[in-house]
C-alpha cells in the first residue's frame, strides 16, 4: 500500500511533463499577429539592449566578426543606423504618400563602412537611441489602423509587400541582429570552452554566417 502514491504521483508527474511538452510544442509552433503597439515595444527597447551589451566592451568583443566579410557588433550597430536614415521609416512614408509610384529605393546594406569609419561605438550607441526614438515618435503620431497597415509598397527585389509586413519585418531585423551581435560574441570563445561545444548551439548553428 505504501508505494501506491508513490507510483500515483510518478504518473502524475510523467503527465505534467507530457502536458508541459505539448504546451511548449503548441507555443513554438505558434505564430503573433502583428499588433503595431506591441512591434513599437521591441523597437523601442533595441537601442537600450544594445548599450547594456556592449557598452564599455573593447575591441576584442565589439570589433570581433565570424570571419571575412561578416559584421561585428560595432558593424551592426552601424547597420541599424542606416536601417533608420534609409530604410524603414522611409518606406513607410512613400506607402503612406500614396503617390503613383510606390517603389522603395535600393537599401544600401554596407553604407555603413564608410560612414562610420574613424567613429566611436559610444557614438554610434547615441546616434541609433536618439534616431531611433525619433522613427518611433513619427511612427506613433500617424495613428496607424488597418486599412493603413494594408496598404502597398514595392520592393525593388521582392515586389509587392505591405506596411503590416514592412514594419514587422523591421521588428524580426532588429530581433535579428541582437542574435548576431550575442552569436559573434559567443563565437570568441569558441576554443574555449572544451567539450560543452556540444551542448552551446550558439557556436554551431550558423557554420557559415551571412551578415
Amino acid at each position: 500500500m505504501g508505494s501506491a502514491p508513490v507510483v500515483q504521483d510518478t504518473q502524475r508527474a510523467g503527465g505534467d511533463i507530457a502536458c508541459g511538452a505539448r504546451f511548449w510544442r503548441m507555443t513554438l509552433t505558434s505564430t503573433m499577429s502583428f499588433d503595431l503597439a506591441a512591434a513599437v515595444e521591441v523597437l523601442r527597447r533595441t537601442p537600450p539592449t544594445l548599450r547594456a551589451l556592449l557598452g564599455g566592451h573593447d575591441h576584442a568583443w565589439t570589433r570581433a566578426t565570424e570571419g571575412p566579410d561578416t559584421f561585428s557588433p560595432f558593424d551592426v550597430v552601424g547597420h541599424l543606423i542606416d536601417g533608420e536614415e534609409t530604410d524603414w521609416m522611409s518606406r513607410a512614408r512613400i506607402i503612406l504618400a500614396r503617390g503613383p509610384d510606390l517603389t522603395f529605393e535600393p537599401y544600401d546594406r554596407f553604407r555603413h563602412y564608410a560612414r562610420n569609419r574613424g567613429r566611436s561605438l559610444g557614438s554610434l550607441l547615441d546616434e541609433l537611441e536618439e534616431l531611433r526614438a525619433a522613427n518611433l515618435a513619427e511612427l506613433t503620431s500617424w495613428t496607424l489602423g488597418a486599412s493603413e497597415l494594408d496598404l502597398p509598397g514595392q520592393h525593388p527585389t521582392l515586389g509587392r509587400v505591405t506596411l503590416r509586413q514592412l514594419l514587422a519585418a523591421w521588428v524580426v531585423h532588429d530581433l535579428g541582429h541582437i542574435a548576431q551581435i550575442a552569436r559573434v560574441m559567443a563565437k570568441q570563445y569558441r576554443e574555449e570552452v572544451g567539450p560543452w561545444v556540444a551542448y552551446l548551439p550558439v557556436l554551431t548553428d550558423h557554420e557559415r554566417p551571412r551578415s
